[in-house]
């Protein structure tokens, strides 16, 4: 089932209300569902390798924080931060600044800026862990079959 935009997100606790969540493709609602992203959003930084490492640690050690109490959405929700370091960094890396397209609409020439590069492999190595952890699949099926 595709992530549902139609709800309330600044009323939902979807720790409170897990059953309205849905995990939609890649970082679908990353930034909407309440109280992960208060709680994740803070540690969330990619500018140097050395930044990049100790947020994604910190947000792996969330993700593993939230299946120690077997919350789903907070595994799925950290899961979705360290898929977006990863994504993030890649565009910094590929064009500076992060704005792929320039006034006219047109797509900037892409360079590589190894720094981010960097930056977006540190990310890509603890969202692999976190999206292949078996515990994470075995919930993430659970919750799927059981809400959509």
């Amino acid at each position: 089932m595709p992530f549902n935009y139609d709800l309330d997100f600044d009323e939902i606790d979807f720790r409170e209300q897990p059953e309205l969540y849905r995990v939609g493709r890649g970082e679908q609602g990353v930034l909407l569902v309440e109280p992960y992203k208060s709680e994740i959003l803070p540690h969330w930084r990619f500018k140097t390798p050395d930044i990049a490492r100790e947020s994604s640690e910190k947000i792996y050690e969330m993700f593993m924080d939230y299946k120690a109490k077997t919350d789903f959405v907070g595994m799925d929700m950290a899961r979705k931060f360290l898929q977006m370091g990863y994504t993030r960094a890649r565009r910094y890396t590929n064009y500076k600044g992060g704005r792929k397209y320039d006034e006219d609409g047109k797509v900037k020439e892409r360079q590589n800026d190894p720094v981010k590069a960097e930056s977006a492999a540190i990310f890509m190595e603890k969202w692999k862990q976190a999206r292949t952890d078996k515990e994470y699949l075995v919930l993430k099926k659970e919750h799927q079959r059981e809400y959509g």
